[in-house]
């Protein structure tokens, strides 16, 4: 059985991730919105695929890619709707 990560671990995961993506986003062509919101889309899939991959349960005890998964989803809904409301 793999070594799961601590949840301190896992969030400084999440907050580097995010700190690039706004980072690579802030250079993007179509815009900071719709630039993050893409870049957060990839994240989401990129995070299942991965949650997938290591067969981690989707409502475990411990944080894993799944709840990255959902908190990158919350922020891309976040980021579309008020780069649509602008």
């Amino acid at each position: 059985m793999p070594q799961t990560p601590g949840p301190a671990r896992v969030l400084a995961r999440f907050a580097v991730r995010v700190v690039l993506l706004s980072a690579f986003a802030a250079f993007g062509s179509i815009g900071f919105g719709r630039s993050l919101a893409a870049l957060l889309w990839m994240s989401i899939i990129l995070c299942a695929s991965v949650g997938l991959l290591r067969r981690e349960p989707l409502f475990g005890a411990v944080l894993n890619h799944w709840d990255e998964c959902a908190a990158f989803g919350a922020l891309f809904a976040l980021v579309h709707l008020v780069s649509e409301l602008s």
